[in-house]
This record gives C-alpha cells, sequence and structure tokens, in this order.
C-alpha cells in the first residue's frame, strides 16, 4: 500500500538533520564571482558529498528511518545512478542488502560506483524504470522499497539542504534546483518556504525534457511528449506524476528551461570557477540562473551532482 501524500513539516526536517548528521556533508555555498557587473549566484555544492551528489541525504535518512523488520528484509530503489549510489551507501552503513533497478543507459561511472557500494543492479529500459517509479513496484524484488523521489522521508532528508541555505545565505532572494522526478525540489522548497515563505523557489529542466514547465502551462501534471535523451540523466523526466504535482506545487514558484548549450557552458564554469565537477543535471540551476529569469539575486543554485564520466566531461565542455 502506498503511503498517502502529505506535506514534509519542520518537525520532520529537523529530525531528518539529526539522523542524518554523522553521515552526510554539512556542503559549502560558494559565490560565483562573475565581475562586478554580474548576478549575484551562490552555488551550494552538493557534488562534494561522499556519493558525489544530494542523494546520500533522502537515502539515509529513508533508510534510518526504517524497522529493525525492514531493514531485514533488504533495500531497493531506482536510479539512473545517484539515488542508487545514496541508497546503496546507507544500505551499507547499516550492513544490510540492496538492489538497483538501475536505467540500462546510466553513464558507466554511477553503475560502477554502485556495484563498488555493494549494490546488486538489475539493469532495465528508462521505460520499465519509469513504471516501475510510477506503480512502486517491481517484479521478483521482495525487499523494502525506496522510492527515489516519492518517498516522504526521502524528500525530509533533501529537505536538511534547505535549512543550510537559509543558515548561509540569510540575504538569499532565489533558490533554483533542477527538477527530475521532483523530490529535490520538493524538499528544499518545504525547508525555504516553512521559514522564508517570500523566497520564490524555482526548478530547472532541459529542453529536452520538462514536463514541470508544461504541467504549470497547463494546470496539471502532464507528459512530455518530445522527451529526447541526453547527456543531463539525472534530470528531466518524461511526465510529472499525480502525486509529485501535488508534492510540488505548493513549495514552488515557477520552472526555467535551458538549452543543452546553457546546460554545457554551465558545467564549464563549474569548473572553472570551483574546480569541481558538475554532471549535466548538477549545471541546470546555474545555467537557469544566468539566463536572468530570476533577477539578480542573491540567487542559491544547487549543484545537485558530479557523478559523470571524465571523458564524457571533457567531450562536452572543452572545446
Amino acid at each position: 500500500m502506498i503511503d498517502p501524500v502529505r506535506r514534509i513539516s519542520l518537525d520532520d526536517i529537523e529530525q531528518a538533520r539529526g539522523r542524518i548528521a554523522s553521515t552526510v556533508l554539512r556542503t559549502p555555498l560558494v559565490r560565483l564571482d562573475l565581475g562586478k557587473d554580474g548576478p549575484d549566484i551562490r552555488l551550494k555544492l552538493e557534488n562534494l558529498q561522499p556519493t558525489n551528489a544530494y542523494k546520500i541525504r533522502g537515502a539515509t535518512n529513508a533508510v534510518a528511518n526504517l524497522s529493525d523488520e525492514q531493514r531485514a528484509r533488504g533495500v531497493w530503489t531506482i536510479s539512473a545512478g545517484n539515488a542508487g549510489q545514496g541508497v546503496a551507501y546507507a544500505a551499507r552503513k547499516f550492513g544490510i542488502a540492496a538492489t538497483v533497478v538501475a536505467i540500462e543507459t546510466a553513464p558507466q561511472t554511477k553503475l560502477d560506483r554502485m556495484r563498488a557500494l555493494g549494490a546488486a543492479i538489475v539493469p532495465v529500459s528508462y521505460d520499465d524504470a519509469w513504471k516501475a517509479a510510477e506503480s512502486h513496484t517491481f517484479p521478483g524484488l521482495e525487499g523494502t522499497f525506496i522510492h527515489p523521489f516519492d518517498n516522504h522521508d526521502f524528500i525530509a532528508g533533501h529537505a536538511t539542504m534547505g535549512l543550510e541555505i537559509l543558515e548561509d545565505a540569510p540575504d538569499v532572494h532565489t533558490v533554483i534546483t533542477a527538477i527530475g522526478g521532483g523530490g529535490l525540489i520538493t524538499g528544499v522548497g518545504s525547508a525555504i518556504k516553512a521559514k522564508r515563505p517570500d523566497v520564490p523557489v524555482l526548478g530547472a529542466e532541459p529542453e529536452t525534457a520538462a514536463p514541470y514547465a508544461l504541467s504549470l502551462r497547463d494546470g496539471g501534471p502532464r507528459k512530455f511528449a518530445e522527451w529526447q535523451a541526453s547527456f543531463v540523466d539525472g534530470a528531466g523526466g518524461k511526465s510529472v506524476t499525480e502525486r509529485m504535482w501535488q508534492r510540488m506545487r505548493p513549495v514552488t514558484n515557477g520552472s526555467i528551461t535551458v538549452t543543452l548549450d546553457q546546460t554545457r557552458e554551465a558545467m564549464w564554469l563549474i569548473a572553472e570557477k570551483t574546480r569541481t565537477i558538475a554532471e549535466g543535471a548538477g549545471a541546470l540551476a546555474l545555467a537557469a540562473a544566468l539566463t536572468g529569469e530570476a533577477g539578480e539575486g542573491p540567487i542559491v543554485c544547487v549543484v545537485s551532482g558530479g557523478n559523470i564520466d571524465l571523458g564524457k566531461f571533457a567531450e562536452l565542455v572543452v572545446t
């Protein structure tokens, strides 16, 4: 039975913060130097987490909050790479088995890292992975399912990032995060709106996969008929589910769609200015901020992850 959607409360977030404190890094918030006439943009570097992605926050909270009986059955999730690494990392900490239903086109770096963390990999097509995400089931897997975005504890773990943003940038004007399944923006938005309801929370999606922007225009959850696979594999889903629409809509203020070229440029800029690597999804928020649609700032952009094959990264950003 799937639990009903409910609001992520400030108490949920504070409890999650305590659960994950010994595992998850408080990542730095770094000002991006764009010159005296450039916008005030600050980067929340979640690519510096132990798994190089923010998903470790939600995964750790979700596994930590399971009962002993649920953990004894082992856990499984669905992932293009970052959620799988997060769940595998948390499972290893608790000494339990983890299985990842992994999208077969995921970068080899992500697949290798999931295996290195002890996860068993079940490769599937993107469509089959998305069906499993919508149904919360997968044939043959009997462990405890941890949904990679539609899970209350997973989202509450991500929300801890929002508290850090407000503490480190009390003057923040706008917060931008990438949107894939919607768990990241729901978590960050829940924390921001609980503390500072005046601060806009915006999503960022690639032009090849922008179902939330479409859903906002149409006034309800929609499928993105023109969806295309791209190097932005960690964000940009084929649709917004009804449950995630219920979660996202109250805590967000819009979505900015960016081109793949703008995303590549943002990946290069993050590497040039911070000497850290951002995958495509990790650079979406900065690409969105640089369009000017979010204003002059201060704008906090969540760099959600950095798990990309280095050869592919060089191919994308080196001209």
